[in-house]
């Protein structure tokens, strides 16, 4: 049967929206990476390209981002801080920044994403490359998780853990409806290049602020970041892949928490309401062999800004009892 008049208008219309969100998404994809190039080195690694950045001179420190972010999180001023001390390697995780997806992850209608092993061992084959040993390596928020999942496949070469605001442990609920409609397939196909194409700022900014609460991101923290790379299709359908599938990964992994018996240094805010302190460095700190807590009252998800000296004497601490110091 012949398809009516109307139907053909309908679809047609249909074609043009689609064809117009796609057209402006890849124009504002365009913008986010002429405005934020790679600050680092690109990397081959089995033909996955990795960006990663070094800094400094001393015991080697990598740092690795959390969810939505990228590596300029750590070169905003914290690596200035830490290079007099350590050469500091910090990498974009898959997906994120000038990171690339890993093969098996890509498509619009993939919801497969890497474990944070699969990352760990991704970013540990770079680390490599650069001639990296006997790392001590800190993980904030998500990729506090892929530095668990280090420590766990190379327990004899990593000297030390840094975690800071870190996922670590099975939590109860479900991540929200933003997550469930960014991660499935409709919204993979059509909800992502519709916010690609659309966010407005001051939704970028509110969520900045949220991730901040109760503090304030530091002065010039939005424009430096570079959230507009997180908003390229690609890296949100990586990034919700990642947060939807983390939970099976996670109880797999608490399971072999015993077996990291390097110093371990955890640092954790009490208001951080996206990796509540009571559900993951509380409970972490009853499965690990050689663990130290700082408990930062007040704090929220970002002490590596908020409670920075906090987080830096952690680091110093993780490299002495380390015998890196």
């Amino acid at each position: 049967m012949l398809l009516g008049r109307k139907t053909l208008l309908i679809l047609a219309l249909i074609g043009v929206l689609v064809g117009v969100v796609q057209w402006r998404a890849h124009a504002k994809e365009a913008a986010a990476d002429a405005d934020f190039p790679p600050i680092g080195e690109l990397m081959n690694i089995d033909g996955v390209t990795v960006h990663a950045k070094v800094v400094g001179n001393g015991p080697d420190l990598v740092l690795i981002h959390g969810a939505s972010g990228n590596l300029r999180d750590f070169t905003f001023d914290m690596a200035d801080k830490l290079k007099d001390k350590y050469r500091v390697i910090m990498f974009d995780r898959p997906g994120m920044g000038w990171t690339d997806i890993l093969p098996k992850d890509s498509g619009v209608w993939n919801t497969a994403a890497a474990s944070p092993t699969e990352q760990a061992i991704l970013l540990q084959k770079a680390a490599d490359q650069l001639g990296v040993t006997d790392p001590v390596v800190l993980g904030h928020s998500y990729g506090g998780a892929v530095a668990l999942a280090w420590g766990i496949e190379r327990p004899e070469q990593t000297k030390a853990l840094v975690l800071v605001s870190a996922v670590s442990e099975e939590w109860q609920g479900d991540l929200g409806w933003q997550y469930r409609l960014t991660g499935s397939l409709l919204g993979s196909a059509l909800i992502i290049p519709a916010i690609t194409a659309f966010m407005p700022a001051k939704f970028v900014q509110k969520n900045i602020d949220l991730i901040f609460a109760p503090q304030r991101a530091p002065k010039g923290y939005d424009s430096y970041i570079g959230a507009a790379l997180a908003l390229r299709r690609g890296s949100m359908r990586a990034n919700a892949q990642q947060v939807n599938t983390l939970l099976p990964h996670i109880k797999q992994m608490v399971a072999r928490y015993a077996q990291l018996t390097m110093p371990v240094e955890v640092v954790h805010g009490t208001a951080d309401t996206i990796v509540p302190f009571d559900v993951h460095a509380k409970v972490l700190m009853t499965q690990l062999p050689d663990a130290v807590l700082t408990t930062l009252p007040g704090i929220g998800h970002m002490p590596q800004h908020a409670a920075q000296p906090q987080v830096l004497a952690a680091i110093d601490s993780a490299a002495e009892r380390a015998g890196l110091r």
